[in-house]
């Protein structure tokens, strides 16, 4: 039985917060603890797709790999690596690109979306060829699988076209790797609007139980006293419920009807207080991590030495397949 592989990641662009905790990294672990064969990329060249330099790099890359490990991810069992210590991925780059036309990749509608998100006055090559480079990512390593939101779905379309067109050109060698869906319902911030590391409104995993304290109290609601749970009516009420119900395991229907006419100051007493309850653990793994640097600086350098292993295998065969053996 062939063993599924997985690739997924993170741009290191700030702390990883609880949105990403719910909807991605729990599932990483389950998929690692399931037997999957897991690659987390963390994306250090996709950083300067929508801005002109990568600040605080270091900082936070070391920032992601605690954060992966102190939510579970074991790197006896799954590789964590960078895009920059690895060549032979980003080499992949060259051929890939003439698998794909400019209009294909010009319509691509997530391109479009992050260029307008982006904080570039104008578009960089490497935005553009961002979908190819994602199939570098994914690729390399022939993984099978790749989770992904339904706003990713047209990246991975890409990466699949490009296995195809690889194989009809020089023969069988990457597979067409499938979308998993997240199914995790979407968590807002502490504004309204989607948690992100870039809106500053986001709840860092490794924040302390204070700093949650003061986000989720600052965390808009509405004039409506009774608590409820209607994601369409009342958002940002219904997302602080979500997330306590997420931390406490429970059904938020049944959590808001606890709650029930305790108002906003209720609500968020019950989410402080599962957050803190649900996070203490990894954040106390987090810290004693933290404390020992050089634990994950060596994990991260073991998983780009292997990294490099796959990827240089995989170019190799991709040359003997273009006829580039010289």
């Amino acid at each position: 039985m062939t063993t599924t592989r997985v690739l997924t990641g993170d741009r290191p662009t700030g702390p990883l917060h609880l949105g990403h905790y719910f909807g991605s990294l729990q599932n990483r672990v389950r998929l690692q603890d399931g037997g999957a064969e897991v690659f987390v990329l963390v994306a250090d060249y996709q950083v300067l797709t929508d801005r002109d330099t990568a600040e605080r790099l270091d900082e936070h890359v070391l920032g992601l790999v605690l954060d992966y490990l102190a939510i579970g991810i074991d790197p006896g069992r799954t590789t964590v690596f960078a895009h920059s210590a690895v060549p032979a991925l980003n080499q992949l780059l060259l051929p890939f690109l003439s698998l794909v036309s400019v209009p294909e990749l010009n319509r691509n509608p997530t391109v479009k979306d992050e260029i307008a998100h982006s904080r570039q006055s104008s578009v960089s090559g490497l935005m553009f060829s961002y979908p190819a480079h994602q199939a570098a990512d994914i690729l390399f390593c022939k993984a099978t699988l790749v989770p992904v939101g339904k706003d990713q779905l047209p990246h991975l379309e890409v990466t699949r076209l490009i296995a195809r067109r690889f194989n009809e050109r020089y023969g069988r060698t990457f597979p067409e790797p499938e979308a998993m869906l997240s199914r995790a319902p979407l968590l807002l911030g502490t504004d309204g609007t989607k948690m992100s590391k870039s809106r500053g409104n986001a709840i860092a995993i490794r924040a302390t139980s204070d700093e949650t304290a003061r986000l989720i109290k600052g965390a808009k609601t509405d004039s409506v006293r009774t608590i409820s749970y209607d994601p369409a009516g009342r958002p940002e009420v219904s997302s602080l419920v979500l997330l306590a119900a997420l931390c406490l395991d429970a059904d938020p229907v049944a959590l808001a009807g606890e709650i029930g006419d305790g108002g906003a100051a209720a609500l968020k007493k019950t989410v402080t207080e599962a957050v803190n309850e649900r996070f203490a653990p990894i954040r106390a793994r987090r810290a004693a991590l933290a404390a020992d640097p050089a634990f994950a600086r060596a994990v991260l350098r073991d998983g780009c030495a292997r990294a490099r292993e796959i990827a240089d295998a995989t170019l190799e065969e991709v040359r003997t397949a273009m006829g580039m053996r010289y």
